[in-house]
């Protein structure tokens, strides 16, 4: 099961896959209305994200200073 926040991440990367995207990307098109979100909690979301979907042959990748990219296996 995923939460409201994580399902809204993992769409957006989902819509960017094989694209580099951003904690601000991420942070931008989840909450457009400017509510209250670190990149710290983004961190937390990606993290989370990874445990829950690892077996389905998904994996989330950091690119050092850039941000995420979604690959599927």
């Amino acid at each position: 099961e995923l939460s409201v926040r994580e399902w809204a991440v993992l769409e957006y990367l989902l819509h960017h896959a094989a694209r580099v995207v951003s904690k601000q990307q991420i942070i931008d098109a989840i909450l457009p209305w400017g509510n209250d979100l670190t990149l710290n909690a983004v961190e937390v979301y990606i993290s989370r994200l990874r445990l829950k979907i690892g077996e389905a042959g998904v994996t989330i990748r950091t690119i050092r200073g850039f941000g995420y990219m979604l690959e599927l296996a």
